[in-house]
């Protein structure tokens, strides 16, 4: 089986920036038509410039994706660009700390909305179209299309600052495997990576707060490093191309082997 995805179409969301813009960029050089979404215009507008609104196989789409509505455009703006959709990659998230004695409906709430449940909509919306462009090339023998969600190891970590994600995190990766089940007999695929000790704009943010945070995280990786987001991308690419065929409704862990170690220990991701 192959790696390629090349002539495929694929959304990507959180792609304005670090590991959702890892991955579009990987989906981008390996042939792939790809859809940029991002809440962050002006994020999409520096990155893509011409690209943004161009004819060519790389577009931008900005809005809220918390909002069914705006995950309803989104689909259009792919299939009127594109004309189909294949693969679906939910690498928006939301990333807060709080104080575990005292967080609320409101955050807890804004999480599960960015976190699970935006995905969780785009997934049906997109899982409906590719429904249906199999029903149009009338071959059942064919995979459909492939859905990939993009989380942390927080759904398996007790991190107590980080209470409010971690709840989001785990909600996201049951959905994953439960909609991995409703749409496997659909060949839709859907799976999962759930990562740590990847250098994400937010492990940036920490390691310029706190310099003494690349030291401890290298120390609780057993591989010994910090990965740059293109080593996620990579697993996301082979997830999303027919090389991995005959997987669905499973968690990857990139992680360098962090999840092997203590789960108390590490308190960062």
């Amino acid at each position: 089986m192959s790696l390629s995805i090349q002539g495929r179409t694929a959304i990507v969301t959180g792609a304005g920036r670090g590991i959702g813009l890892a991955i579009a960029r990987k989906f981008e050089d390996a042939g792939a038509n790809v859809m940029f979404a991002d809440c962050d215009e002006a994020a999409l507008e520096n990155e893509l410039g011409d690209q943004m609104t161009g004819d060519g196989p790389v577009r931008g789409f900005a809005g809220d994706m918390g909002q069914k509505l705006t995950l309803a455009n989104l689909v259009s703006a792919t299939i009127d660009a594109f004309d189909r959709v294949d693969i679906l990659v939910n690498a928006h998230r939301m990333v807060q700390p709080c104080d575990p004695l005292a967080v609320g409906e409101d955050l807890l709430g804004d999480m599960l909305r960015e976190n699970m449940l935006s995905g969780l909509r785009l997934s049906q919306m997109v899982a409906k179209r590719m429904v249906a462009q199999a029903e149009e090339s009338g071959d059942e023998r064919l995979q459909h299309g492939a859905i990939i969600n993009v989380s942390s190891l927080a759904a398996n970590w007790p991190t107590p600052k980080m209470l409010a994600y971690s709840i989001s995190s785990a909600a996201q990766a049951q959905a994953t495997r439960s909609l991995a089940s409703a749409l496997a007999p659909k060949r839709i695929r859907v799976n999962g990576v759930a990562f740590a000790s990847i250098m994400s704009n937010i492990l940036q943010e920490k390691l310029r707060e706190d310099p003494d945070l690349r030291d401890r995280m290298i120390a609780a990786t057993p591989l010994g490093r910090i990965a740059a987001a293109e080593e996620l991308a990579a697993t996301v690419q082979f997830l999303a191309s027919d090389a991995s065929s005959f997987i669905t409704g499973q968690i990857l862990n990139i992680d360098g082997g962090r999840s092997l170690g203590d789960p108390l220990a590490p308190s960062v991701f």
